[in-house]
């Protein structure tokens, strides 16, 4: 079971950062025609993203027991959505060494490590301005 999400995680990775890249070089995020952005089913399908990452942030927030972790991860999973949230959960399934450690992948609490979300924020933060 551990393989398989393991899988599955590095394919939300891969398949994001190569859909951001090919997008990115077609069109500037900011560029995006207004009967797009004005259109009830992308604003439907933006709330359910940002909702979605809300409540990823949530378990999150509640693993890291670091003020700033937390924050730090908050700003990454809003600006790079499924990126951040992939990386964070393939950083939990590469941390333990088995399936029955799975337990400790969801429940398990975190000392509130910065280096990968602040490293992560920072990657977020110069796409945005490069877009």
């Amino acid at each position: 079971m551990l393989w398989i999400l393991r899988l599955l995680f590095v394919v939300v990775l891969g398949s994001m950062l190569w859909v951001t890249s090919w997008a990115s070089l077609h069109q500037s995020m900011f560029a995006i025609p207004h009967g797009v952005l004005s259109h009830p089913w992308f604003i439907a399908t933006l709330f359910d993203a940002y909702w979605g990452f809300v409540t990823f942030y949530v378990w999150v927030a509640w693993k890291e027991r670091g003020l700033p972790a937390r924050l730090l991860w908050f700003i990454s999973v809003i600006l790079l959505g499924n990126i951040a949230m992939s990386v964070y959960v393939l950083s939990e399934l590469f941390r333990i060494k088995n399936s029955s450690q799975l337990g400790d992948v969801v429940a398990g609490r975190n000392p509130g490590r910065v280096v990968l979300p602040a490293a992560l924020t920072a990657l977020g933060t110069a796409a945005y301005l490069v877009a």
